[in-house]
C-alpha cells in the first residue's frame, strides 16, 4: 500500500482498531500499512511504547459503513476515506500546541536514544525546541531527566512520519552511515523473530491453527 494511501498516525489508528473494533489483525495492518506482528504487539501491550488510540471515524479517514463492513467480512480490505492532510510548513519555529508542549522531552529522548547521528539543531527544527534543552537531555542534566521516557515524537504527534524519516536519511548520508538492506541480514532477522513468535507461544500453550511460517507472517 502506498504511504499516500495510509492514516495519518499508522500506529496510533491501530491501536484504537484494536481495542474498539472487531477488524482482524490482516485487515488492521493492510489499513495502516504495518506488519501483522507490529499489531500483535499492539493487541499483546508488548509494544516498545503504549500508544495512545487515534479515531479514524473521528479523523474522517474512514467511515462507519466501511468499518461495518470489515467488521461483518474478514476478507473484506478496508478502504481510507480521504487523505490525510500534509502539514504545510512555514518559516520560523513549529509552533507546537500547549497540551503537546509537555512531551517534548519525551520525543527528544526518543531521537537521541534511536538516533545519534541526528544533530541537535535538526532537533530543534523538527521538535520546535531549543539547543539548551536538547543539550541538557543528552548530558542527563534536564530538571527532569528521571522522569522522562523516551517515546516517538511521530506517535506524540510532534512530527509527521515523513518530516522524521527525511530527517533521519540526511543525517545518516551526512554521517556516512550506509542505510541500504542487507537480504540475507534481513532474511536472518525474519527467521529470528518467528523462532522468538513460536517460543513465546509455546510458552503459553497459544499456539494458532495455522503453523506460523515466513510464507504467513511475512506475506505482503
Amino acid at each position: 500500500m502506498a504511504a499516500a494511501n495510509l492514516p495519518l498516525m499508522p500506529h496510533a489508528t491501530a491501536a484504537w482498531l484494536v481495542d474498539e473494533t472487531g477488524l482482524t489483525f490482516s485487515q488492521i495492518a493492510e489499513f495502516c500499512g504495518l506488519h501483522i506482528l507490529e499489531i500483535q504487539a499492539i493487541a499483546d501491550d508488548t509494544a516498545a511504547t503504549k500508544l495512545k488510540g487515534r479515531d479514524p471515524i473521528r479523523a474522517g479517514e474512514l467511515t462507519k459503513e466501511e468499518l461495518a463492513k470489515g467488521e461483518a467480512n474478514p476478507d473484506h480490505v478496508l478502504r481510507i476515506a480521504r487523505l490525510p492532510e500534509q502539514a504545510r510548513r512555514t518559516s520560523g519555529p513549529r509552533y507546537t500546541p500547549v497540551s503537546k508542549r509537555q512531551d517534548k522531552p519525551d520525543g527528544i529522548l526518543w531521537i537521541i536514544k534511536n538516533h545519534p547521528e541526528i544533530t541537535d539543531a535538526q532537533i530543534s527544527k523538527l521538535i520546535g525546541t531549543t539547543k539548551t534543552t536538547i543539550a541538557a537531555i543528552r548530558d542527563k542534566s534536564h530538571w527532569n531527566y528521571a522522569n522522562l521516557q523516551a517515546r516517538d515524537p511521530v506517535t506524540l504527534g510532534l512530527a509527521s512520519q515523513r518530516e522524521l524519516d527525511a530527517m533521519v536519511a540526511t543525517a545518516a548520508k551526512k554521517a556516512g552511515i550506509d542505510t541500504s538492506v542487507d537480504p540475507e541480514k534481513a532474511e536472518a532477522q525474519r527467521a529470528a523473530l518467528i523462532n522468538q513468535l513460536q517460543a513465546e507461544r509455546h510458552a503459553v500453550g497459544t499456539i494458532p491453527t495455522e503453523a506460523l511460517t515466513a510464507e504467513t507472517l511475512f506475506k505482503k
